[in-house]
């Protein structure tokens, strides 16, 4: 990462913030976005730097920081910090953990072993933020030579480089003297910690590298900005796109209540409306024409065939009816509350879709139909509850029956 790469990097960040200020203005959140992209670029020639220490329980993690507060960072031409981590794979510290290491200019990561399969994971999670990663093979000394060496080969292999072995606090020695009376005395003999060869390391990469890690680091922080900025853009987003699928789904519902046809032909016959798909485009600046949104939702509706999901909510909601709608009335609920569902599915995997995508006002690019096949899923199950639905074909029913008809189903559909 360059300073032109963190710059880029803050410019779209920038640009989340200004398409959030053009549709709500007033946001509470838009100062302090500005606030956070200032200290951004003020960091871009910071000269302070931050050393995060981390890897799992019992790894010497916290004994290795205090030996490196008192050998290294007092003779270092730069300022430096050194954080501990909370300790990795115990059920409820990586995310912290991740966020400390993500934040910092270079991680130390622990280990006093050859790489877990967890360990090497989110030791890639941190290469692939452009994060520099040293490794530590510490309790190297509870080791026999042969095996240290294995080790060490193996961990030097994973890395590609990067890996020392220390001891930061490396077990006393029995020392057993014999004396000329054939007598013997035994003690056990203090270790002096081994971690001259990381000093050096650390003290190297920080003289050598320390620009180009505080701009990888602004560069990561940019990152994490942009995701927060566009999280509130895309919350006013969908303030104003969840009336929209609830209008286009009560809309489907009546036409498929007036005029039932069999639930596999619910969406060819208009469930997912084309001007829905053209509405929530709009609303997140993916500008599809009428052509290009009559594309996507027949793409959606052949997903959706594709996938079972028109059948499978279809059973769910006949089940949950399936007692009383015996009538031509209830069989068209049945219909109607079909296509209402279906359609909410639509809009709702439509705005997981556009959300993941960049921020953009030009013409929209071409749909990711295996990324919107993911969402379909995803969405589909998260609205399978069998709560929801009861609660959604209650709200259906009151909609599109007559009110004698309603006061029978809805108070059998909810008993």
């Amino acid at each position: 990462v360059d300073r032109e790469a963190a710059l880029k990097a803050i410019a779209k960040v920038e640009t989340v913030i200004s398409q959030l200020e053009a549709e709500a203005p007033n946001h509470d959140g838009i100062p302090q976005l500005r606030d956070k992209v200032g200290q951004l670029k003020a960091e871009l020639d910071r000269k302070e730097l931050t050393l995060a220490v981390t890897g799992g329980k019992t790894t010497g993690k916290t004994t290795l920081i205090h030996l490196l507060a008192e050998s290294l960072v007092s003779h270092l031409k730069q300022s430096v910090t050194i954080k501990e981590t909370p300790a990795l794979f115990t059920g409820n510290g990586d995310d912290a953990a991740r966020e400390v290491a993500i934040a910092s200019d270079l991680v130390l990561f622990v280990t006093n072993g050859d790489l877990t399969d967890s360990e090497f994971e989110f030791i890639q999670q941190l290469k692939a933020a452009n994060q520099r990663v040293l490794l530590a093979f510490n309790k190297q000394d509870q080791y026999l030579p042969a095996d240290r060496e294995v080790v060490m080969q193996q961990l030097q292999q994973r890395m590609g480089g990067d890996v020392v072995a220390i001891a930061a606090s490396p077990k006393a020695v029995k020392v057993r003297q014999h004396q000329e009376d054939g007598s013997v005395n035994e003690w056990l003999e203090e270790q002096t910690p081994e971690i001259t060869q990381l000093n050096a390391q650390i003290g190297q990469i920080l003289a050598e590298e320390s620009q180009k890690l505080v701009l990888a680091t602004t560069w990561r922080k940019a990152g994490v900005l942009k995701a927060e900025a566009k999280g509130v853009l895309n919350g006013v987003r969908r303030s104003s796109a969840m009336p929209q699928i609830e209008q286009y789904q009560w809309i489907a519902a009546a036409a498929a209540f007036a005029n039932p046809v069999p639930a596999l032909d619910l969406v060819a016959t208009g469930a997912i409306n084309a001007q829905l798909v053209m509405d929530l485009s709009n609303i997140y600046q993916q500008k599809f024409s009428l052509e290009q949104a009559k594309t996507v939702a027949g793409t959606m509706g052949s997903l959706m065939l594709k996938l079972g999901l028109v059948e499978l909510s279809s059973q769910a909601i006949t089940g949950i009816l399936k007692s009383h709608a015996v009538t031509f009335v209830a069989g068209g609920a049945v219909q109607g509350v079909s296509a209402a569902y279906l359609t909410r599915l639509a809009g709702l995997s439509l705005i997981e879709y556009f959300q993941e995508q960049e921020i953009s006002v030009e013409e929209s690019r071409g749909l990711n139909v295996e990324k919107l096949g993911e969402t379909l899923k995803k969405v589909f199950q998260e609205n399978q509850r069998t709560a929801f639905l009861q609660g959604f074909v209650k709200q259906a029913v009151a909609r599109i029956l007559p009110e004698s008809s309603q006061k029978q189903l809805v108070s059998e559909v909810i008993g």
